[in-house]
């Protein structure tokens, strides 16, 4: 029984690989997608069927219940509250991990009511508590806990329910730090403990109660100062906290499947949060600390006093769009927001049709979380060979007839590259202001999460189509169709 689950575990983990490395590109994203679902599925079967914990209807019953209630999130969560249900999973991977551990915990307190000898937990089919075993139980309640209320806040965040600016209280800093120090004790004093007494288990439920509600805290205080500007990077980070506390309760269930899966998506999430911090010029620790982004600004690095800005009609917009040599669609968190993908790609169809070669340029950290605008288009069946990475694209915008911005703020603005004492100034973008012309759908001026003025807008090639992003496309694409 123990090889077939070994080579089960083997298989599923080189299906969570292959499927990571299949994700990379948008064309075979779908099936790297399902191949590591089918391997999670091969991995749960296979430890429900060697623990014995649960009869064959069991585990059949609670298949066909996580599987019906996967469909209904699938149907009913839209694509604009896709950032706060990948948040919600993350923290409810969290917490899943956290409770194993203390259920572990709860597996020993009762062994040690039989007595201290090391028989009374082999009678309980544990192994003896030693130095590792504690180290990876407190290890993931601390990671789980933080992951849990973490998740939650940027849920919050995303969803509006709590503000997305940073929030604050003197000397928050300073009770973050105690926290942390507390929760550093509750690690190490089961350690000390376990020194003195064997096999003493008492310390361990002790430590471990109090880690949980003290990482509970620091969840909240960690993630409620940082601005909506930083939310994908939130994101990215507390799915890799999601893996690490599961491989670390892996070791602790001696689980080789939990530990490569944890591994795996612990890994992978701290080089997307890399990545996310490189597209946005600034540091990991500057985005946990620096309460950076949020609500729109008076202002900006530069005042937009005394500059004026241009609109353009539905009906110039489409003759520019239809008689364009080429065209660039760079979406934004608003095109989610007005659940216009679809019509966006009625009209680019429209444009092509005349002639018009269309591409897609996407920005690492466009939307409210990594790959939001792939997935966004994806959905409306748009080409993969359209979308175009920042790099891959912003050596042609000097050679584009008209940009269609819908929804980019932060991401366009030139003063990233022009101004030194703006917040967002090396910040990589999309050379938009290059092309020689812009339209740029939005429903007013309000500055983008990080609070700057966006010089883009006043620009004189730069035309501003204010309304919402869905219905100004729609009339785009009757304009066109009237041409």
């Amino acid at each position: 029984m123990s090889t077939l689950v070994n080579l089960a575990y083997l298989a599923a983990a080189a299906l969570f690989i292959i499927g990571i490395k299949r994700m990379n590109s948008p064309a075979t994203a779908r099936a790297g997608n399902r191949l590591s679902a089918v391997g999670m599925l091969i991995a749960i079967v296979a430890t429900l069927a060697s623990a014995r914990i649960l009869s064959p209807w069991m585990i059949a019953g609670g298949l066909a219940l996580g599987t019906v209630l996967g469909i209904l999130l699938a149907v009913r969560v839209q694509m604009t509250q896709m950032p706060e249900m990948v948040a919600a999973l993350n923290g409810l991977g969290g917490a899943a991990s956290a409770l194993v551990a203390w259920a572990e915990v709860s597996r020993y307190t009762a062994a040690q009511a039989e007595g201290f000898a090391g028989s009374a937990f082999a009678r309980h089919g544990l192994a003896a508590l030693d130095g590792r075993l504690v180290i990876t139980i407190t290890l993931s309640v601390l990671i789980g806990a933080v992951t849990f209320s973490g998740s939650f806040v940027a849920f919050g965040k995303l969803n509006g329910k709590i503000s997305g600016n940073p929030v604050s209280f003197p000397g928050m800093r300073l009770v973050t730090s105690l926290l942390a120090l507390v929760a550093v004790a509750a690690v190490a004093f089961p350690l000390v403990m376990l020194g003195d007494s064997g096999f003493d288990a008492g310390p361990l439920a002790v430590s471990t109660l109090v880690l949980g509600v003290v990482a509970l805290v620091l969840g909240v205080l960690l993630v409620i100062p940082i601005g909506g500007a930083d939310m994908p990077v939130v994101v990215s980070l507390l799915n890799s906290y999601s893996g690490l506390a599961a491989a670390a309760t892996g070791f602790v269930l001696e689980n080789q499947a939990l530990i490569v899966s944890g591994a795996l998506v612990g890994a992978s999430g701290i080089i997307l949060s890399k990545i996310m911090c490189d597209a946005m010029n600034r540091s990991l620790l500057n985005v946990l600390v620096g309460g950076f982004g949020g609500g729109a600004a008076e202002g900006g690095a530069r005042s937009a006093a005394g500059l004026t800005v241009r609109t353009v009609t539905p009906d110039d917009a489409a003759v520019l769009l239809a008689y364009a040599g080429q065209v660039v669609v760079v979406p934004g968190y608003g095109l989610a927001v007005a659940q216009a993908q679809h019509v966006i790609r009625e009209l680019v169809d429209l444009v092509q049709a005349r002639g018009v070669r269309v591409k897609y340029a996407i920005h690492p950290v466009a939307g409210r979380m990594p790959g939001h605008m792939n997935v966004l288009l994806a959905e409306a069946n748009v080409p993969y060979d359209q979308l175009f990475e920042m790099d891959e694209i912003n050596d042609e915008f000097e050679r584009t007839d008209a940009v269609l911005v819908i929804g980019a703020n932060d991401v366009v603005n030139p003063a990233a590259r022009t101004d030194p004492s703006s917040p967002i100034y090396g910040m990589p973008i999309l050379n938009v202001d290059r092309a020689r012309n812009v339209i740029v759908l939005k429903r007013s001026m309000a500055a983008g999460y990080s609070g700057v003025e966006n010089e883009l807008f006043y620009l004189p090639r730069t035309g501003m189509l204010f309304g919402d992003a869905r219905k100004s496309l729609e009339r785009l694409v009757q304009e066109i169709k009237a041409l």
